[in-house]
């Protein structure tokens, strides 16, 4: 399964944008994160082109958590694309990257005092707004500051999606947004429209899930809230100007993966929404989206460098199990602990040869640490270079220093050349904010 740029070469390695990954392993080290830098770029352009044509009336903006750092602020803003933050460091990574604020939206369950003192600091466009605490607590800051701060409201619809169950959003039971059903939903934006010196009320939010490989669950929530919309009009006179479906949209990790393509996607989302407008006499809503995995996900792979191989007796078929491990592992790549993450892999350094070789791969962590069971690779040796497919999508975000690992570079390919856009932590980094009190300094 070759994505993007990638191609087997003419030495029988795997070559992401023009480059071998055999050599970007030997001069950035392994674990490496390789980012498809045109494929991102792509996805980009065909995933707004596909909505621009069909419903002129939206804005896009990459959601951050799937992959940030300096270098992928200035590809988004480069795009074009708006650019949903989640945190304080999300911000702060956007802001430091000269990106453009009134473009920004910031998102979160509990934002603090100082996340919320940060993003006014720094007129952000809108904030979405997820529970009364915050609602209140920004109006009394937007007062002090004699502003008027956007925001859209999320609703949680009452949505269950098909997918991992820590990866559902939109479901009744959630901690994310004003219930609808509930009643919380409608008593949120009757506190927002209450403080209109404060409070510029934009629109509704909602977001359903992750890695949903059909438009059906997006479709349903869109026919839901635009009913809301139509109700609160009746309800309150207020009618929102902005409806923001999150993101979502799943992307291969296996040959059988079949999400939508844009093109796809965009009729199936625009249909519902013009049929539910049409439906419920609302005028015409400017649609927000915040995709992250499908833009970035399959534009990166990570590279690991095999060590040992052992074989243990099993009582099933085939009698024994093969045990490769590599040199990274749930530090890199937490996913398959949390979701039980699926991959499709391949020797870079061997990847013209066939894949009939049964192994299961571990990480060198001090747990189970298992980042594929049973699949099939061509034999490898130690010192080959194994490389995971899809991993843009929260591998980097989600990594962590387990075991005083530290965390892998980034580097970002394209035509030939490859830049080192997150440099690898250094053993120093890791003792770099520790503080020993003066009881234990001798």
């Amino acid at each position: 399964m070759f994505l993007g740029t990638q191609r087997v070469n003419s030495r029988g390695h795997l070559e992401i944008g023009g480059c071998d990954a055999v050599d970007l392993a030997s001069e950035f080290g392994s674990p490496l994160y390789v980012m498809d830098e045109a494929l991102i770029r792509r996805n980009m352009r065909d995933y707004r082109k596909a909505f621009e044509t069909r419903y002129p009336k939206n804005e896009i903006s990459y959601a951050g958590k799937a992959f940030l750092n300096t270098a992928m602020v200035k590809l988004v803003n480069q795009e074009g694309f708006g650019l949903d933050v989640a945190s304080a460091g999300e911000l702060y990574t956007a802001v430091s990257a000269g990106f453009p604020t009134e473009k920004i939206l910031f998102h979160g369950n509990n934002k603090s005092r100082a996340e919320l003192d940060l993003a006014l600091d720094h007129k952000v466009g809108r904030i979405v707004v997820d529970n009364f605490l915050e609602l209140a607590t920004l109006i009394e800051l937007a007062k002090s500051r004699s502003i008027k701060q956007a925001i859209l409201i999320r609703v949680a619809p009452g949505v269950d999606p098909h997918t991992h169950k820590f990866i559902r959003t939109g479901q009744e039971d959630t901690k994310f947004g004003f219930n609808l059903k509930g009643g919380d939903a409608l008593k949120a934006i009757k506190s927002a429209l209450a403080a209109p010196d404060q409070i510029d009320l934009l629109g509704l939010h909602c977001h359903i899930g992750s890695q949903l490989l059909e438009a059906s669950t997006h479709t349903q929530a869109v026919d839901i809230m635009v009913s809301f919309i139509a109700d609160v009009a009746k309800e309150t006179g207020w009618m929102a100007k902005d409806l923001d479906i999150g993101g979502g949209l799943g992307i291969r990790y296996l040959e059988e993966h079949h999400p939508p393509k844009h093109e796809q996607f965009a009729d199936d989302i625009v249909s519902a929404l013009t049929t539910a407008l049409k439906k419920y006499d609302v005028p015409k809503v400017n649609l927000l989206q915040e995709p992250g995995r499908s833009i970035v996900g399959e534009a990166g792979t990570t590279l690991y460098t095999v060590g040992a191989i052992k074989s243990v007796p099993i009582p099933e078929e085939p009698g024994e199990r093969v045990y490769l491990a590599v040199d990274g592992g749930l530090s890199d790549n937490p996913r398959p602990a949390l979701y039980q993450s699926v991959y499709s892999v391949l020797v870079a350094s061997k990847a013209d040869k066939p894949a009939d070789k049964a192994v299961t791969i571990a990480g060198k962590h001090c747990e189970t640490d298992i980042l594929q069971w049973n699949v099939k690779i061509a034999d490898a040796s130690p010192g080959d270079i194994l490389a995971f497919q899809s991993t843009g999508a929260y591998n980097y975000s989600m990594a962590s220093n387990y075991n005083r690992f530290r965390k892998p570079a980034c580097v970002f390919v394209i035509d030939g050349k490859a830049d080192l856009v997150s440099a690898r932590e250094t053993l120093e980094d890791l003792t770099r904010l520790d503080i020993v009190p003066e009881r234990l300094a001798e």
